[in-house]
């Protein structure tokens, strides 16, 4: 599928917002020589070396002194030329910068980039494919070192090279069955010579572990969003409190404290997890209080991991709620039930169920056992090497990719009449493979995609 975009000039600031020592101006376009001499005259720039020099306004005042990087096509990142400005980061300093240069492109059409745009410029030049694209974006938002590190791997291709050779057997199984189309008397004898099912057996198998891998990929990416859930004052508050190791909860003895939802973001075993404690579920005339036992419910609809806790000396209760917190659950959420205040048990105390886990939010008895239990329950399998970090569009599309090949070995194995359907399902299977690297999307898709970007990448 061909691509198209808008060639004009862009220029935006590169660094995030705030002060800092050193702040950058970044300028891509097909020929930026006009742009550059507008900017520093006859001065010459040698490509890919800093060159220090004033940043001066139009009548020749300075605005900063800093370096300038010249890097031309198709040696830049964009694969157009790129001209980048390094001067001291302070947020006034570098808008004053932006404008001069905005003023110095204005007869090359010099525009304000659209965040995202530099990459995606880079991906329309062949400079990455839109899985290392989006790894760019994944390597500044990484909330863990995991994540960074698989970031860094799929950006350098690591995450493309599997998908590609993956694409290359796909293509070259569906050769060997469109071949044999073209020799319907020879067709069983012929696929069974090219070891046809066997092929598409060890596809099926390289899809599979392909699934498993982005499934952790999109843990380490995203996180999970785990919610606390149970009656008024079971002690969500407190384990949140646990967990995060402060206070970010309030807790009292009074039921229904919390009112609203409260987020945390920690980390367990190198994953992040978002924790949101929230409102006692039950019945209630307050009105502010049945406001955040709605957004209780909205909580648990969007989870990834629930935790339902439950008091020991509660047991009708609970069995209540668990019926109506499993009818809310998205698909595939695990619920974990604990049995919480196990400090306040005598000896001898049965609790309600057999087999949960007691926990003590008030003195962390049993809080190294949960730890591991919720990562065994969002089916974590640990740190591992060449991990990529995948998105939920790329396991959509590996998930549609294994349903075509699935179909397809039940057509491999129906006779002579399913070979056309056959090489249907391995070709609709490749291009969904082929839209994790963006080579089969719409412009539309790519667009939005790339809007996510911060503006300056």
């Amino acid at each position: 599928m061909t691509h198209h975009y808008d060639s004009t000039p862009i220029v935006a600031i590169a660094t995030a917002p705030g002060r800092g020592g050193i702040g950058v101006v970044r300028i891509s376009g097909k020929d930026l020589s006009g742009i550059t001499r507008a900017l520093f005259g006859e001065t010459a720039l040698k490509p890919r070396h800093a060159t220090y020099l004033d940043f001066k306004q139009a009548d020749g005042s300075v605005i900063d002194q800093g370096l300038a990087i010249a890097f031309k096509a198709p040696h830049s990142y964009t694969g157009e030329d790129v001209l980048e400005l390094q001067g001291h980061g302070g947020p006034v300093v570098m808008q004053m910068l932006l404008t001069r240069c905005l003023e110095a492109g204005k007869e090359e059409g010099l525009r304000l980039a659209q965040p995202g745009e530099f990459t995606q410029r880079a991906f329309m030049n062949d400079k990455l494919d839109l899985a290392q694209a989006e790894a760019v974006s994944d390597l500044i938002e990484a909330s863990t070192e995991a994540a960074a590190k698989s970031a860094s791997q799929s950006m350098s291709g690591a995450f493309s090279k599997v998908i590609h050779a993956l694409v290359e057997k796909v293509v070259h199984l569906r050769m060997l069955v469109e071949a044999t189309l073209d020799f319907p008397e020879e067709e069983i004898e012929f696929l069974e010579n090219a070891q046809a099912r066997e092929r598409l057996l060890v596809v099926k198998q390289k899809l599979d572990v392909l699934r498993r891998g982005a499934q952790q990929g999109k843990i380490l990416r995203d996180g999970i969003q785990l919610v606390l859930v149970g009656a008024p004052n079971v002690g969500k508050s407190s384990l949140l409190n646990r967990l995060a190791g402060e206070e970010v909860a309030i807790v009292t003895p009074i039921a229904g404290t919390t009112r609203d939802r409260v987020k945390e973001s920690i980390q367990i075993g190198g994953v992040a997890m978002h924790i949101i404690d929230t409102a006692g579920l039950r019945q209630t005339a307050d009105e502010v209080e049945a406001k955040g036992i709605e957004r209780t419910w909205q909580a648990i609809e969007n989870a990834d991991l629930v935790i339902f806790l439950t008091d020991p000396h509660a047991k009708q209760e609970a069995d209540e709620l668990r019926g109506r917190i499993l009818e809310s659950l998205p698909p595939k959420c695990p619920i974990l039930e604990l049995v919480n205040k196990a400090d306040l048990l005598g000896q001898g105390q049965i609790i309600s169920k057999d087999g949960l886990l007691m926990i003590s939010a008030k003195t962390g008895q049993g809080i190294e056992d949960l730890k591991q239990k919720i990562l065994e329950a969002v089916g974590w399998a640990g740190p591992q090497e060449g991990a990529i970090v995948a998105r939920r569009r790329h396991l959509e599309c590996i998930e549609r990719a294994a349903e075509h090949i699935a179909r397809s070995e039940q057509f491999a194995t129906n006779g002579n009449n399913s070979l056309e359907l056959f090489a249907e399902e391995l070709s609709l299977a490749q291009n969904h493979l082929g839209q994790i690297t963006g080579k089969l999307l719409p412009d539309d898709l790519l667009g939005k995609i790339f809007s996510q970007f911060c503006i300056g990448k």
